[in-house]
């Protein structure tokens, strides 16, 4: 089985990270330029063979912007964290801890920007259900410029056992809710946190909602009544990344 990751960050930071599982890259005729060059520096510096295709083709085998690039890379090999592997991830992150918790994000795009602003807040893990939720797509890599391949993504088969696992190692809970009667910005974030972010549309499910110590929202003034997922994703990480730099 192999899996297509595409566009000049996400293939750069797969060589970076992962080139041990890349088949090959496979690059667009006739395009030469710096970044590209470089491109062909890392890859031959791992061992990475390339293959140059028209554009055409290339444009058939993946859905959005190549940029002229793409890895095929061996899924079947490629390391993915597993909902066991949570206590050792746990274990090993900065203290105090950030954390995301996405409850049920279907759109790549939204996964994508989300896993961008983890990695640049410092999110030390990102998790997500199994069911009715999207995974790392080559979509999602390809918005996430890299940082897909940086944060470790995890998805649990049982969202609402893993929040009281995540309770029960001294992290506490912010769930965003627009009917929640407290601000974001009254809510300290400075200790161990997971942020818990709701799906597109529907929020936070009823038992999710529950196994939060705390629910949020953020104030809006305008018409709309909320903001798009990744974008209240990203304002309230960097909350926390304020408040824990003052």
């Amino acid at each position: 089985m192999k899996e297509m990751i595409f566009g000049l960050h996400a293939v750069t930071t797969a060589l970076e990270k992962r080139p041990e599982d890349i088949a090959r890259l496979l690059v667009q005729k006739g395009r030469q330029d710096k970044r590209l060059q470089a491109l062909f520096d890392m890859a031959a510096e791992r061992g990475v063979s390339i293959a140059t295709l028209p554009r055409e083709e290339l444009d058939t085998l993946v859905s959005g912007r190549h940029q002229g690039v793409i890895a095929e890379v061996n899924a079947d090999e490629a390391p993915r964290y597993s909902e066991k592997q949570i206590p050792e991830i746990l274990a090993g992150l900065a203290s105090p801890a950030l954390i995301l918790v996405l409850d049920g994000v279907t759109d790549p795009h939204n996964l994508g920007a989300c896993l961008r602003s983890a990695d640049a807040a410092g999110v030390g893990l990102v998790i997500a259900p199994k069911d009715k939720a999207v995974g790392l797509t080559s979509v999602a890599r390809k918005v996430a410029c890299g940082a897909a391949e940086t944060v470790p993504f995890v998805q649990v088969t049982n969202l609402a056992r893993t929040l009281k696992q995540l309770q029960e190692a001294g992290i506490w809970l912010v769930g965003l809710a627009g009917e929640a009667e407290q601000l974001l910005y009254e809510i300290d974030l400075t200790g161990p946190v997971g942020i818990v972010m709701g799906a597109e549309g529907s929020g936070l499910r009823r038992l999710t909602r529950e196994h939060c110590d705390y629910l949020a929202k953020l104030p809006m003034a305008g018409a709309v009544s909320s903001l798009n997922v990744s974008v209240a994703t990203g304002v309230t990480l960097f909350e926390a990344v304020r408040q824990r730099a003052g």
